[in-house]
This record gives C-alpha cells, structure tokens and sequence, in this order.
C-alpha cells in the first residue's frame, strides 16, 4: 500500500480543518462528522482550540482510501502561528493548500505558497466553499494561474479532462514535445510533473457539505506518488510537545526503521513509540520509512534536528518580529522563567531570554493572537496569570564593510588570542561561520572551539545590542599557549574578537540597524484610495500604483511595503475610516534598513562598552597579572599579527559591494 504524508495549509477561516474532517469522514476513518463551531473536530481536541475556534497546534490523523495510505498533518491557518506550520512542511510528502471560493488569494495564502515553494513541497488545491451564491470557480482558477503558476489546473478525480491536458503538457518543454509527437499525455507523466511542482492539480468542493471530497480524495490516491527511502536508518525532528509529564518528541522517519529500544541520540534508547490519530495513540514496536511517530522523553532534541543518516533541516523562514517584556507579577521570576522555557522548547521562535543585569525576562512574538493564546497557555496548563509589556521591534543589525576583531584572553595561567574576519553577507543569510586558518597556527582542537563558541551564543550588536545578521565571521588567525590554554580561554577570546571588529565599525559608521517590513495589501473604496496613499507615505511606505481593477467586493486594492514599526497598528484606523469595510492584511517581508536608525539608537541609549558578557575589551598579562585593555587599544597589543591589512579589507570590501 502506497503511504504518503501531507500536510493541510490554508488561510484562516478557509475551511482547512473542515475539510480534514470530510476527508476522514469520508474515507470511513471517523463514524461523525465533526465540526469546529461545535468544538467537536477530531483534530481540534485541544481545549483552547475548541474554546477558540482555531487550530493552534499540529496534529496527526490517518485514513485508507484504495491502495492509500494517508498521514494527514493538520496545521495552524493564522499567520500569529505560522512557525508551527512551517515546522511541519519539512517532513511532507505533498501539501493540501486549501482557497476559499469567495475570499479567493489571502495574504496568508501568498506566504504558505512561497514556503511551499521553498521547502520543494509538490502541492494539491482544494478551492472551498464553492455553494456560497459568490463564489466563481473561473475567477478563482484564473487568479490561482496568475498569483502562483500557470500550472495549477482543473482536475476531475482520477482523469486529467481533455481541455486541460494541452494545459499540462506546455509546463514542461520535453514533455509538450512528446505530447505534440504522439497526441497523448500517460499518467506517469502527469505525476512526475506533480512531484516536481510543475502541476498543481484543483478541486472544487464544499467540505461541510462533502461536495467534492470524494473526487479530491480519488485524485489524492491517484495522482500521487510513493517516495523511495534508503535502507539506513535516519528520521527528521519537526515537532516538540509536552502531554502531562511527558515530552514527545515527534518524527517522520526517512530510511531504515525506527525500532523499540533502538539507541538513536547520544546514546538515548527510544523507550515506546507512539502512531497518534488525533488525541489518541496506539504503541507499536517499530515504524517503518515515510511513518510519522512520537517518541516520549528523550531529551535534546528540537525541531529540524536530523537523526541518523538525515540532515537537518532548514532554517525557519518565519521568524517573529515583536518583543515582549513579562511581568511576573507575585509569581516567582524563576519559575516564569522554567515554564516559559517549555513553551519555547515546544516553539523555538519565542525566544525565550533573561537578563541577569535587569532582572528580566523577555520573548519574541508574531503578533497580538498568539500573545493571548499564550497568556492562556500559561493559565491553562501552568496556573501562572502574567503579564507583558508593551510589544517593541524585534531590531537586528548588520555590518557594511569587512574588519578584522581580535580578542586576547590572559589572566593568569591562561591564555588565548583570536583574531576572526567580519563580512557583510547577503540580506536574510543570518549569520554563518568558516575557518580559513592553517593547522600549524591554531590547532584543530582550538579552531573547533572557536567555531562552536560562535554558534553557540547569540551574537549582538553594537548599536542597540540587537542580534546580529546576515555577517559571514571567519577564523583567520589566532595563538594559544601549550601550558595555559583551556577551551574556555578561546569561548572568552572569540565573544570579545567579535565584539572588538564590531566598535571598529561603529566608530567608521559601517554597522547598520535593521527593522521588520511588512508586505499589505490594503482594500478600501475609491473615494478612499487618497487617504490610504498619503498615509502609506507617512509611514515611509511604498505602493505599486493601482491598474483601476477592484476586488470581488468592488473594493480598490493597493499593494506595497511599509515598517511594521509604524503599520503595525494601522488596522484600526482602516476600520475606522472606511467604517468596518476596508480590510489590511500584513504579512513579514523580512527586514531592511531602518527608516530612522539614529531615533531608535538614540531611545536605545546602549553602551556596548558597559554590556559586560558581551564586552569588546581584552584582557592581557603583565608582571604576573591580568589587566584589562580597551578595545580601541587591542590592536596595537595583539600577539598576532592581522591576517589582512587595511587595503586588503578595502578591496575585500570593494569586490563584496560589486
């Protein structure tokens, strides 16, 4: 029997989890049709979901239909928790996208498409709600053609209709060919053009009335492919959650099998295996390749991790851009702290960080949905009532030139000198991390520390202690002592080479705040359309003109960019002036220049010299003693000699900006 797992993706309110539920009705998986507005959806069985009408948390569900065997991934539909639903894309075999017939392309619908697209996720598409008297299932193709690709095409079950089989063949030139030679389009072609997100088949339906369910269903088991798994051993982590005591770890495992009592990390032996369908589970003794399974308490693990022969993964693309201060209010800050580290360990992307200095703790949010669901989490599953303060930009920062830091670390009886190359490197890189470094002038045991020390602590910035992006950090050069240097010496040594190259730029004006950006679009009436601009240019935003087409609602639309510092509360004034007509979807387009760099560094008011886990001086001995040494004085105390010369930076810098 052909197993596949797909993951279901849609805009919020678009019908996703509605139609999960057909689907398993449908195939005879549940005897009842549950339903989100009554709180009885089988893969809702959270108590905030049903409380809230929304899916929060991934879940598991499995159905048979013919030779299919499915493994159905439901997803969270509201952009606040899109790091859960790109969590699972990783780990898929094809997606479901599912498009509202009377909404049409949403903001969150464009997003889910371009991660679809990044994670190489071959994808169907269920258009919904096509018994609404609006809704036009031309309109709605033509728009999915024109928005995604040419290849999203009209299936009908388990035939291609011969209209759109010419439609097929001309999204792949050798195949257009063959069909031009020989008049006919085989299936297998048609699949592989699938899997290869040439074709994106469509269907048409109502899943609350199950019109159409049963054909997407034929087409799912038809028109897919089973996917060729090696014999050794390896699985992919997508998903931490915690069930009473107990922390799952859940995998899809990607070659081998996953067996009982099988050693799998660090010498952790997997003590059951757990093959969840909705809130319930069976144990089972082993899982085989393209299964999907939740291993309890096993520790150090995260989302992405590969075990075995698989990589890990990506990367999130979704990141927060919000921060948040808690107020611990009577509760002990301590405590705070170790509940919302679970949370974290559940969704990385919160961030989870305390201040020994101020006493504080802070996390990273999307948006003003999941800070609720978290303040009821916290309630809910930890009797804890907190509160957070005002939400601030997530800043970041960058470099624009290349430097040379160095950090020496030398009290006495230690001993380490680390001098690493900082580059700009393309925009939404992140940070990345090389060594070009001979052996026989740091060691390799050395090197290796210096590397790990770098990975392993976040990297802040000089102008407001923001973290720092999209730099690219070399290992150059260094020293260390055969007497008195301990792996400590270089974590100390590489933190302050970082730091140094950092205040060396800022006193160039070469370091660079960064701040989120929204991608919107924006409906409002025609009479409305020179508000909407001039408050656009206000926020420092940018617009594409408007081509005089209007929505389905008759609205005008207006597309561009703006920081979400200044449109993160725009949407109330939309519902004021166009008196609850007009509608503002936003969406993170990654980050830019600061539109005001020297207002936000002023209000910062940071002193990178006075972060003191994060300081850019060095420490060197003399007459038996540790003293400290500025930064600005390190360069000329150096053991080392610099790797690169100021005119061999210059032209580095040169050739980067080319």
């Amino acid at each position: 029997m052909k197993h596949i797992v797909a993951g279901i993706v849609a805009h919020v309110d678009a019908g996703k989890t509605t139609l999960s539920e057909a689907l398993l009705y449908q195939s005879g998986a549940v005897r009842q049709l549950g339903r989100v507005d009554n709180g009885d959806a089988f893969l809702d069985p959270d108590d905030l979901e049903k409380q809230r009408g929304i899916t929060i948390f991934s879940h598991q569900a499995s159905l048979t239909h013919d030779d299919l065997h499915l493994t159905l991934l439901d997803t969270p539909g509201h952009v606040d928790f899109a790091s859960q639903t790109e969590q699972v894309f990783s780990v898929l075999d094809y997606a479901i996208l599912v498009v509202s017939a009377t909404d049409g392309i949403q903001g969150y619908t464009r997003t889910l498409w371009r991660l679809l697209d990044h994670y190489h996720v071959p994808t169907f598409i269920f258009i919904n709600k096509m018994d609404a008297v609006t809704a036009d299932r031309e309109r709605v193709l033509t728009q999915l053609q024109e928005t995604f690709s040419a290849g999203c095409v009209a299936f009908a079950g388990t035939s291609l209709p011969a209209a759109a089989t010419e439609d097929v063949a001309m999204q792949d030139d050798a195949v257009l060919a063959d069909y031009l030679d020989s008049g006919t389009l085989s299936d297998d072609a048609v699949r592989t053009m699938i899997q290869r997100r040439q074709v994106f088949p469509c269907f048409f339906g109502a899943a609350l009335k199950l019109d159409g369910v049963a054909d997407f269903l034929a087409g799912l088991a038809y028109w897919t492919q089973a996917t060729t798994y090696p014999a050794d051993f390896g699985a992919q982590v997508f998903k931490i959650s915690h069930d009473q005591d107990e922390r799952l770890t859940w995998v899809r495992v990607t070659g081998g099998v996953l067996a009982n009592k099988a050693v799998i990390l660090d010498e952790q032996k997997v003590n059951q295996l757990r093959v969840y369908n909705g809130a319930k589970f069976k144990i089972v003794p082993s899982v085989a390749a393209g299964e999907v399974c939740a291993i309890p308490n096993l520790t150090g693990t995260h989302p992405g991790q590969g075990l075995g022969q698989q990589a890990a993964g990506r990367a999130p693309e979704i990141q927060p851009v919000l921060t948040y201060t808690v107020d611990p209010q009577d509760n002990d800050v301590h405590h705070c702290l170790t509940v919302l580290q679970e949370l974290e360990d559940e969704d990385p992307q919160l961030h989870v960080t305390w201040s020994s200095h101020l006493q504080e703790i802070r996390v990273q949010i999307m948006g003003s949905v999941q800070l609720e669901i978290l303040q009821q989490m916290l309630h809910d599953r930890f009797q804890l009532d907190l509160g957070f303060g005002e939400g601030s930009i997530l800043y970041k920062e960058t470099i624009q030139q290349p430097v040379e830091g160095v950090g020496h670390f030398e009290p006495l009886r230690h001993y380490a000198e680390v001098h690493l190359l900082l580059e700009p490197a393309p925009r939404g890189s992140g940070l990345t991390f090389a060594a070009d470094c001979a052996l026989e002038i740091l060691g390799k045991n050395w090197q290796h520390q210096v590397l790990t020390n770098l990975q392993a602590k976040e990297q802040l910035g000089v102008l407001t202690g923001s973290p720092l992006t999209d730099v690219k950090i070399t290992l150059v050069t260094g020293r260390a002592s055969i007497v008195h240097s301990v792996g400590g010496d270089f974590r100390e040594a590489t933190g302050r080479a970082v730091r140094q190259g950092l205040m060396m730029l800022r006193e160039q004006d070469a370091c660079q705040l960064l701040e989120p950006w929204y991608q919107f679009r924006l409906e409002i009436g025609q009479d409305q359309v020179g508000r909407a601009m001039n408050d656009i240019q206000r926020m420092h935003g940018s617009f594409e003109t408007p081509d005089g087409t209007t929505s389905a609602s008759g609205m005008v639309v207006l597309t561009g960019t703006a920081p979400v510092a200044e449109m993160q509360d725009y949407s109330q004034e939309v519902q004021a002036y166009t008196h609850g007509q007009g509608q503002l979807e936003c969406l993170v387009d990654g980050y830019r220049p600061c539109h005001n760099a020297a207002e936000v560094v002023a209000a910062q008011d940071y002193a990178p010299v006075a972060d003191l886990p994060n300081t850019p001086d060095s420490v060197f001995c003399a007459h038996g003693a540790g003293y400290p040494v500025p930064w600005d004085a390190v360069p000329g105390m150096a053991h080392v000699d610099y790797a690169y010369s100021a005119a061999d930076l210059a032209t580095l810098g040169s050739s980067l900006n080319q």
